[in-house]
């Protein structure tokens, strides 16, 4: 890990009131100043992502590195400061996903077409435009036997699979409001992804020690953005699966069967089998893990969830400021979103302050000699993705990682 990540330069929280005055008081309301300086920051990242933007790829519709994840950014930069322009970016950005969609197989929120029609009609809902949310809707609801079918071997996790046609859905329902997508669409998809556990589970023998099992070209992934974690932490969210003993009795054991593939360091590997200790990552590693553990510890009320989700977070802090960048799926910003989880669980300063020490990291963007990625302004790989992360800290109980946090 120490190859991957630079030095983490800054003290660590001992209960200090000196280290988090000027972030925060004791309610976590951030002080005016270090605000500012988040708004002045967000200001100077936008403008250089809009310029940078005008030599991207112009047919990628999709939320990771396309169009439709500059949308999100700024139905999300309307969300937090209610400023009339963000929604008509989002709205043009939205417009450039929607006429060039993949017209494939791909079904997920981050990679596919449902992404774009998803965020559209939270956008066109919001310019209250109900006609065209509500075609939106229908086609995005025209994938679901597809996906409930399983055509064309349809894996099951985030990115490309099940998963990521069920975030979709949950979208709609947060942006749109609870019971725009009935709960027996996500219950349907839910049960599909159950089935196909349990079927990979007995096809390698391993019944006993996890009841369900996922893989993604031919490895058993472990993390959120391709495994085991991501799967999970979906299927223990309240009333996606029908039936609580369900969950108990097929999901609680498989998520005890990644607990122990813990690495001593408190890390988690990349697939089943890989000994290798050097992902921390959203994608891989212990900073997408931890959803997985936290829903666990609310759900099944087992402090030692909590205590590996806790171990997640040390891991993170020591090796969270990675090589590779500031970006969400690989990079300081989405690593941040870790203490965030913490903070709201535990409501611990330390993790807030944490998240704030990693958000004066990436507002020195570009000064640490990190990689530059492939798609530099997009939202899940480059700069969009941090400035939507310095947004969600001005509330700090609202955050969550986009496009995948329920």
């Amino acid at each position: 890990m120490d190859t991957r990540a630079l030095r983490n330069p800054y003290p660590d929280f001992d209960g200090s009131p000196e280290l988090t005055q000027s972030l925060f008081d004791a309610h976590g309301k951030l002080t005016s100043a270090f605000a500012q300086r988040l708004n002045s920051k967000i200001d100077e990242l936008l403008a250089v992502m809009e310029n940078g933007l005008k030599t991207a790829e112009k047919k990628d519709c999709t939320t990771y590195t396309g169009w439709a994840g500059i949308a999100l950014l700024y139905l999300h930069m309307h969300r937090i400061f209610n400023q009339p322009a963000f929604l008509q970016k989002a709205l043009e950005h939205v417009g450039r996903s929607l006429k060039c969609l993949t017209r494939r197989h791909d079904v997920t929120f981050l990679c596919g077409d449902t992404g774009p029609l998803a965020v559209a009609a939270a956008v066109y809902h919001r310019l209250q435009r109900p006609g065209e949310a509500d075609e939106c809707i229908r086609r995005l609801l025209q994938y679901q036997q597809t996906v409930v079918k399983g055509s064309g071997g349809m894996p099951d996790e985030l990115l490309y699979g099940r998963v990521g046609y069920l975030y979709s859905l949950i979208f709609i329902n947060q942006q749109l409001g609870t019971d725009r997508i009935p709960l027996q669409h996500i219950q349907q998809i839910s049960e599909a992804i159950l089935a196909s556990g349990e079927h990979l589970s007995r096809k390698f023998h391993v019944q006993n020690q996890s009841p369900l099992m996922y893989e993604w070209y031919n490895e058993q992934y472990v993390g959120a953005a391709h495994g085991l974690a991501g799967i999970y932490y979906y299927l223990m969210q309240s009333g996606f699966v029908a039936g609580e003993e369900n969950v108990r009795r097929v999901v609680k054991p498989s998520v005890d069967y990644v607990c122990h593939l813990k690495f001593p360091s408190g890390n988690y590997p990349p697939c089943v089998g890989d000994g290798r200790d050097l992902l921390v990552h959203w994608c891989h590693g212990s900073p997408g893990v931890i959803y997985m553990l936290l829903q666990a510890h609310k759900v099944f009320g087992d402090s030692q969830y909590l205590e590996d989700a806790l171990q997640c977070g040390e891991v993170v802090w020591r090796w969270g400021l990675l090589k590779k960048g500031y970006g969400l799926c690989h990079g300081a910003a989405g690593n941040a979103y870790t203490f965030l989880a913490l903070y709201r669980q535990t409501q611990d300063p330390k993790h807030l302050y944490r998240a704030c020490m990693f958000a004066d990291w990436c507002m020195n963007y570009g000064s640490h000699g990190c990689r530059t990625p492939d798609t530099p302004f997009s939202l899940l790989e480059g700069m969009a993705g941090t400035i939507y992360f310095l947004a969600d800290l001005l509330q700090p109980m609202q955050a969550r990682f986009p496009a995948f946090e329920v």
